[in-house]
């Protein structure tokens, strides 16, 4: 039988939950579609934010032949299949006058296709001979090449908020009573997908729904998600929480874990280095440095190898002294920006290099070691970096 959460997937766009910043009147993906536009985008999200929902939805709305494919285990023989034969130089525009359907290819995990399959698949995206959706957890700066992501519009998804979350659920027509609903939300974290399984699993294992049988529910190795679910992002949390806590032990066998599952190195890396500035930051700036370069070791060795550069990378940040003041302050700093827009910033630091400029007074006061706050006169008594 078809999955529950392939069952209740959204048709059209007035279905589809979440993401309003997207899909709200008057925003992008919403316009492209009522306008039937064709161009190549890259939906990057956590798992269960709806991306392959998205670009169902879109390839429908545009009246496009719509081809899927994962990229984990595909490749460019895939790719010519879904291009066809008849492919030219005209691309789409050669399809369209002959009456031919556009082709819409959807990617999934877009970001496992190495340099060599990427640069494949580029040609035809420049003619038109498809159009081109990726999907991906990872941030697209760093696994998509600049030639392909040059060509296509980047569209960030967010995890689904609770309201979200309770509205998605109704769709299943399950009934969950209220304290199994509020467990589920919150231990799914923004991820329907894994919710609705969650659901399904516990229905078909005990016959009703409750919070006791959920919890069964994720125990079982029915909904046991590989590295690309649940259980990937419960491994890196337990990891980077082991870390904060100075706990080199259970850092390293939570790394132990990720490794032996085959998770990505760069992925382990790259968390390191966010790591290092939120956590450890100016406690100790050289973790930044070591975990920059273990990035760029494990990046240029791979495994089996690389097993030995994270481990030297992990056991160093989990005993590293914590300080987290730069990353709140930014944090301050953004909401009050957000809060008081673009408050006036005081003569004496504005940079003067006119005649005018000088006659206004910019600049005019300045001295390198002043004392008193550069801050807009609004802020003069705030302090970010506690």
């Amino acid at each position: 039988m078809e999955p529950l959460a392939s069952r209740i997937r959204p048709k059209i766009l007035d279905e589809f939950v979440g993401q309003e910043h997207l899909t709200g009147k008057g925003k992008p993906l919403r316009v492209a579609i009522e306008k039937k536009e064709l161009f190549s985008f890259i939906l990057w999200g956590p798992p269960g934010s709806g991306k392959t929902t998205l670009a169902r939805i879109y390839a429908k709305a545009v009246g496009a032949e719509f081809h899927e494919l994962s990229a984990v285990d595909s490749g460019k023989e895939d790719i010519k299949k879904v291009v066809g034969t008849h492919s030219t130089s005209s691309g789409q525009g050669r399809q369209l006058k002959l009456g031919g359907k556009p082709k819409v290819l959807f990617i999934d995990e877009i970001h496992r296709f190495n340099k060599a399959q990427q640069d494949f698949l580029l040609p035809f995206v420049e003619r038109g001979d498809i159009t081109l959706i990726g999907a991906t957890t990872e941030n697209p700066s760093f696994e998509i090449i600049s030639p392909l992501l040059s060509r296509a519009r980047v569209f960030v998804l967010n995890g689904h908020n609770e309201k979200e979350m309770e509205q998605i659920l109704k769709r299943t027509k399950l009934k969950i009573p209220n304290d199994a609903r509020d467990w589920l939300v919150q231990m799914t974290d923004g991820d329907a997908r894994q919710a609705i399984t969650t659901l399904e699993t516990a229905q078909a294992l005990y016959g009703t729904i409750t919070l006791d049988t959920l919890k069964e529910a994720v125990q079982s190795k029915h909904i046991r998600y590989d590295k690309k679910g649940e259980e990937h992002y419960n491994t890196i949390s337990a990891l980077i929480k082991s870390m904060r806590a100075s706990q080199p032990d259970a850092a390293l066998y939570y790394l132990a874990r990720m490794v032996d599952a085959g998770e990505d190195p760069k992925f382990i890396a790259r968390r390191m280095v966010i790591f290092a500035s939120e956590d450890i930051g100016l406690a100790q700036p050289t973790a930044l440095v070591v975990a920059n370069a273990v990035f760029e070791a494990v990046h240029k060795i791979g495994y089996p190898e690389a097993i030995i550069n994270l481990a030297h990378g992990v056991a160093y940040l989990a005993q590293c002294k914590k300080d987290r003041r730069s990353y709140d302050a930014i944090f301050e700093a953004l909401d009050d920006v957000k809060q008081f827009g673009n408050l006036p910033i005081p003569l004496r630091v504005r940079n003067a290099p006119t005649k005018l400029m000088k006659e206004l007074k910019y600049g005019k006061g300045y001295d390198m070691y002043d004392k008193e706050s550069y801050l807009p006169k609004k802020l003069q008594k705030k302090k970010y970096l506690k």
